[in-house]
């Protein structure tokens, strides 16, 4: 029996490294906030998704003037940050039935493709994680900050052909990462996976999509804007 497809949409950051006078994930992309965006691909990928967007508390009234104004009727579960995104996805997790099928996405990723995503939805139905993953392209050094200036860690070379970055959305298993949840929290969880595999559980991995960017800088807006009118062409 295939399982109930749930997407908890990570919308909690305060966006202070865009430097803008709002969070991130609520500026503009084509002509809509980003994380409307975002949520339009899982809706397109998954029909009868249920979505669980987390934001800041002081802008969950602002979303839903937002979705009220723009005719974005998305039937969604509203859940507050915490005070990590450890905490805010522990809050979400609140929301997800056992035995469901989680995929946990950043909402500042709008650029994924609902093919993509389906297909994640499809693979994860067979295992109990599934990760995103892109190879390394650049050249790695290994370095570190000493009086203000960079240098090289002596006798540590990375092998770039064993070097992956990790993106969303990540998909698990609703009764594996609940049970991971209940862990406390560390500063050296990342992302979810690191928290399931921390909890003794293996995980699995795809190759994912090189245009599937977190929006974080201004620079990333730019390079997002430029795919986005390229794919609209």
């Amino acid at each position: 029996m295939e399982r109930k497809r749930y997407a908890i949409i990570m919308a909690a950051g305060s966006g202070s490294r865009m430097g803008a006078d709002m969070p991130k994930q609520f500026m503009k992309l084509g002509g809509k906030a980003i994380l409307q965006r975002t949520m339009e691909v899982f809706l397109e990928a998954v029909p009868g998704i249920t979505i669980v967007t987390v934001l800041p508390e002081q802008y969950i009234d602002y979303w839903k003037e937002y979705c009220y104004r723009n005719s974005f009727t998305c039937p969604q579960i509203l859940v507050k940050g915490g005070m990590t995104r450890f905490h805010s996805v522990r809050n979400a997790l609140e929301r997800i039935p056992e035995g469901a099928l989680v995929g946990i996405h950043d909402g500042v990723r709008p650029l994924v493709t609902p093919g993509f995503v389906a297909e994640l939805y499809s693979r994860a139905e067979a295992v109990p994680s599934l990760i995103p993953v892109t190879p390394c392209i650049e050249t790695i050094k290994v370095l570190r900050e000493k009086e203000g200036v960079l240098e090289a860690v002596p006798g540590v070379e990375a092998d770039r052909s064993v070097l992956y970055g990790a993106q969303t959305p990540q998909m698990f298993w609703s009764e594996v990462l609940k049970d991971a949840y209940l862990q406390a929290y560390d500063t050296s969880f990342t992302d979810d996976a690191s928290v399931v595999e921390r909890n003794g559980k293996s995980l699995s991995f795809m190759i994912g999509e090189r245009l599937n960017i977190k929006i974080t800088t201004q620079e990333d807006l730019v390079l997002a804007r430029a795919i986005d009118s390229i794919r609209r062409d």
